[in-house]
């Protein structure tokens, strides 16, 4: 009891820090997501981080950490494994709606567990190649974390947007030789994250379809 009050005050502490407030209700549903995933690891390998301290940097928190850049109503999580970031996002975030989708069944199998789990009623499970998905209409935003290289990820993904959508890319180093090819197609912002306990380089970079004639130079916000 001691050790999961210690972990409720730590993550909320840490949200607090990425200008997020988390109850102690949505931190524990957090945990419990963690728990979850815990167990269905030991015969699904469906993560490689299996440190409970780690667990909560690198899923749960790099997951919170893009909350505040996304935009619209209608989310997409294109590639999202085991559910992050949008199971994350879906859970402190119920005004929004989510759609997680990946090719992988047995982890899109513990997203539907977790959604039962939670009685998410704002967000589905869907797998499927992000190619092959053909919703009847377009997302807000689409996100992927370290979902593929930046040219990859904006051809296999325009499809997805809805007008003035925006596709949000996760990334580790500042990825400026991937974003080159997109100049001129695509507005391009690349915002440096800080992830609280993570010592590790973050960045979140932000695409929007510019007109034929605009130009869109690299714009970096730190």
């Amino acid at each position: 009891m001691a050790e999961r009050s210690a972990e409720q005050a730590h993550l909320m502490a840490a949200a607090a820090r990425l200008r997020l407030q988390l109850t102690a209700a949505g931190a524990d549903q957090l945990l419990t997501l963690l728990d979850e995933l815990t167990r269905w690891n030991r015969a699904y390998n469906l993560t490689a981080v299996r440190e409970r301290g780690e667990m909560i940097t690198h899923h749960l928190l790099d997951s919170l950490s893009v909350l505040p850049a996304l935009a619209g109503q209608r989310v997409l999580d294109v590639g999202t494994g085991p559910g992050f970031p949008g199971l994350v996002l879906a859970l402190v975030d119920p005004h929004r709606d989510y759609t997680l989708l990946d090719s992988n069944g047995k982890k899109i199998r513990f997203v539907e567990h977790a959604l039962r789990t939670f009685a998410l009623r704002n967000a589905r499970a869907v797998q499927s190649r992000v190619e092959d998905y053909r919703p009847p209409s377009g997302f807000d935003t689409v996100i992927g974390r370290a979902y593929a290289p930046a040219p990859r990820f904006a051809a296999s993904c325009r499809h997805l947007l809805a007008p003035g959508g925006e596709l949000l890319m996760m990334k580790g180093r500042h990825p400026a030789e991937e974003l080159r090819p997109l100049a001129g197609e695509w507005l391009i912002e690349v915002d440096a994250v800080e992830v609280p306990g993570l010592h590790e380089v973050r960045h979140l970079v932000r695409l929007r379809l510019a007109s034929a004639s605009t130009d869109a130079p690299l714009q970096e916000r730190t």
